[in-house]
Formats: C-alpha cells, sequence, structure tokens
C-alpha cells in the first residue's frame, strides 16, 4: 500500500501521496496542495523542498555518498576521464569505445571560437572578472548559432550545441585570462587532451613549446570530475529555470556562471586562498587564527573546512587530497601561503573540536591549493569550477527539456501593504 502523508487545515483533512526514491529517499508530494487546499508552503532557501525527481546525481550527505548516475566519485575519479564522465552525466551510461571517440572528435571539431569574439574581449576595461566576461561570452555565443534559440529542434541540432559549448567554455576560459594578462592568446591543439589543450591555452606563448606535465594534466582532470554535478545545488537549479522558460541552452549555461560566481557557491575555493594569504600576511601565526576559529564570540571563520550538505566529510575531498600533494610535490613549489594551508590542514584533521564537528578540509580547500601550486590566479577559481560543472549544467538542462518540465514559478507569502487609496502628491 502506498504510503499517504495527511495534514489538517481549517478543520479538514488532507491526503498527500508520498514519493519514494530509488534510494529509499521520502517525499511528500505537495505538487496538487494549492489548487485542493488554497495553501502554499514555506521554504526559504528551498532548503526542504524538492524542485524536480532526477537520475543524474545521488548525494547522502549524512553518509559522505556521492554518485553519478550510480557509478561511485570514488571509482570515475580513480578510472575514468572527465570526457567520460562528461558523456555519462548527459547520456546516462558510460561510453563505449566507439561513443567515446565520437565525443571526443565532435568536441576536438568545435573548439575554435569566432574571431570577432575578440573584439568583445578587447572592450572590456582592465581588471574586468573573468566570470563576468565568461558569463557574457557564452550569453553572447547564441547569437553566433541562432538556430540554437530554437529549443525545439530534432536532438541531433540540440547535441550540437552541447558538444560546442564544452568544446568552446575552455577556449573562452583561457581567453579570458589571456586578455586579463594582456598576453596573445593561444589556439586549441586539438591532439592534446581536454584538460591539457586547456592548460596549454592557459599557459602557453606562441614564442615556447609548453610542455603539460601528465601530473598536472591528472589532477586537473580529477577536479573537473569532482565538481561535474552536485545534485540541485544554486547553479544547477538556476540552469533549470532559465532553461524552463524554453531560453536557449547558451542563456541557461550563462546563468548558471552567474550563479556561481557568488562567494556562497563557486567562490569558495577563492575565499580559501584568501583566508590564508590574510594568515600570512598577519605574521603567520596559524594558532592565533585556529583559536578565533574556535571562539564562537568571533566573527572569523575558516574557509574550505566542513560543508553544508556533507555532514561528517566530504567523499571529493578525500579524492583531491592525494592529487594535491602530487601536485605540490611535483613541482616543489615554494610558498608561505601554502605552507600555511598545509599546516592548518595538519591541525584541522587532528583537532579535537574539529574532528567532533565533521571540519574536515573540502574540496575546495584542496581545490585552491591546486591552482595557487599551478599558477592560476585567484580571480581565475571560479573560471575553473566553471569548467568541470559544465557537464552537470547540461545535463540538468537536458534532463528539464525531456522530461517537458513546466516553467520554473515559485509562489510567495505577501506581507507588504493592504490596500489602500493614492494621494495626490499636495497631500503627501
Amino acid at each position: 500500500m502506498s504510503e499517504i502523508a495527511r495534514i489538517i487545515l481549517d478543520g479538514k483533512e488532507y491526503e498527500l501521496p508520498v514519493i519514494t526514491g530509488s534510494e529509499n529517499e521520502k517525499a511528500i508530494d505537495i505538487s496538487k496542495l494549492r489548487s485542493t487546499t488554497g495553501y502554499i508552503t514555506l521554504d526559504p532557501g528551498f532548503k526542504n523542498t524538492g524542485s524536480t525527481e532526477s537520475a543524474i546525481t545521488f548525494l547522502d550527505g549524512e553518509k559522505g555518498i556521492l554518485r553519478y548516475r550510480g557509478y561511485p566519485i570514488e571509482q570515475l575519479a580513480e578510472k575514468a576521464s572527465f570526457l567520460e564522465v562528461a558523456y555519462l552525466l548527459i547520456y546516462g551510461d558510460l561510453p563505449n569505445i566507439q561513443e567515446l571517440d565520437y565525443f571526443r572528435g565532435s568536441i576536438a571539431q568545435h573548439t575554435l571560437v569566432h574571431e570577432d569574439m575578440k573584439r568583445f574581449f578587447a572592450a572590456y576595461p582592465n581588471g574586468a572578472h573573468p566570470m563576468g566576461m565568461l558569463s557574457a561570452m557564452i550569453a553572447s555565443l547564441s547569437t553566433f548559432y541562432p538556430e540554437s534559440q530554437n529549443p525545439n529542434r530534432p536532438f541531433k541540432d540540440i547535441e550540437l550545441t552541447m558538444h560546442r559549448i564544452i568544446a568552446k567554455l575552455p577556449t573562452l576560459a583561457a581567453q579570458a585570462y589571456k586578455f586579463t594578462m594582456g598576453h596573445p592568446i593561444m589556439y586549441p591543439k586539438n591532439d592534446l587532451s581536454y584538460t591539457a589543450n586547456f592548460l596549454n591555452q592557459m599557459f602557453g606563448l606562441p614564442t615556447t613549446n609548453y610542455e603539460v606535465d601528465p601530473v598536472i594534466d591528472d589532477a586537473l582532470d580529477k577536479l573537473l570530475i569532482l565538481h561535474a554535478d552536485h545534485e540541485q545545488n544554486c547553479s544547477a537549479s538556476t540552469v533549470r529555470i532559465v532553461g524552463s522558460s524554453q531560453a536557449n541552452l547558451y542563456s541557461a549555461i550563462s546563468a548558471g556562471i552567474a550563479a556561481l560566481w557568488g562567494p556562497l557557491h563557486g567562490g569558495a575555493n577563492q575565499a580559501v586562498i584568501e583566508m590564508l594569504e590574510k594568515i600570512k600576511n598577519d605574521g603567520g601565526d596559524l594558532q592565533k587564527w585556529v583559536d578565533k576559529a574556535k571562539d564562537k564570540q568571533d566573527s572569523f571563520r575558516l574557509m574550505g573546512f566542513g560543508h553544508r550538505v556533507y555532514k561528517n566529510f566530504d567523499p571529493r575531498a578525500r579524492i583531491i587530497k592525494k592529487a594535491a600533494d602530487d601536485v605540490l610535490s611535483k613541482l616543489g613549489v615554494n610558498d608561505p601561503v601554502l605552507e600555511i594551508a598545509k599546516k592548518l590542514e595538519e591541525v584541522a584533521l587532528k583537532d579535537e573540536y574539529f574532528v567532533e564537528r565533521g571540519l574536515y578540509p573540502n574540496v575546495d580547500f584542496y581545490s585552491g591549493i591546486i591552482y595557487r601550486a599551478l599558477g592560476i590566479p585567484t580571480d581565475m577559481f571560479t573560471v575553473m569550477f566553471a569548467i568541470g560543472r559544465l557537464p552537470g549544467w547540461i545535463a540538468q538542462w537536458k534532463e528539464m527539456i525531456e522530461n517537458n518540465e513546466p516553467i520554473g514559478r515559485p509562489r510567495q507569502v505577501y506581507v507588504g501593504a493592504t490596500v489602500r487609496d493614492y494621494r495626490p502628491l499636495n497631500e503627501r
């Protein structure tokens, strides 16, 4: 017998169906609550509200579980490439050899962007944030491909748009960096891997032969996998709600980039480095700042520790910690900020205060360390996050379209003034 939830309103009892997910998650279906009772629910931030039924990502914060399409993140990070995971998220299954070759080949075919886009970059002021440039550039792509603005095209046409975005976003991200630095842009080299191609466009110069270190290539590939999707987070929800209006995919992804930009979402790894620099500039007395973090009366908080979803540990952090260690060992970086990071990590993993509260280093802590070691500027950190999160956004958009979900339209509880009459200006 199906489970039923009962609610009593104005002395009348109503029955609401209970939905059970494939991992035994429970949800009360309130989709007809307003039409049957006249009531709505109030849930600021939608913390207890499921906006959709999704088959993409399963996350259990209490148990530290993250799976893409049923595959544990640990297995994917160890054995798969980023493009394999991107295919898995978008199409629902891991690709075979022929499917992966087709996917890679299609993406390699579309890595170039129109030369006219250089003019857009040239028009930005000095110091323009790369996330602002990237969001605008992705939205602008729709003007170069006007056919993409019809969401009801055959799947093959929509698939081409998805491949184009995956191919072009790293190119535009690297170009944003080059224009910020005043360096000549590097064109894609499609005989390289997806991540190596991006690194070459970031750090290569026309006058030198930039060699991508396999350790760095592997670490970045893993990091992109770990960021590829994370259920109905702020930016994924943004992509879905923008897409629900039947806006084109470029616009939906542009909106996702804007949502990711915020320091409470994608900007967390940048905040980690800024915190470490603050400790260094204060003299490097780590114990002082640890004590401040423990003091409830002090507003200081350690960035990159704990997670609003994972209550015990972030499974992604365990994976990327090794990659961070490998990168630091390979590069032999002598950076006082990274030395503070390593000491802070040691304290947090042993100190009872942090252990009891589950305040372990999370993926943002280690990703910030890796990006810093690679020489990536802090204002590019969120751009790196966007490259990783892109296939998840596309998968979320695609699922929403295929499910023919209605346009997103949350309700509200109005708490403003009641009806009042207009008074002429001289009477106010």
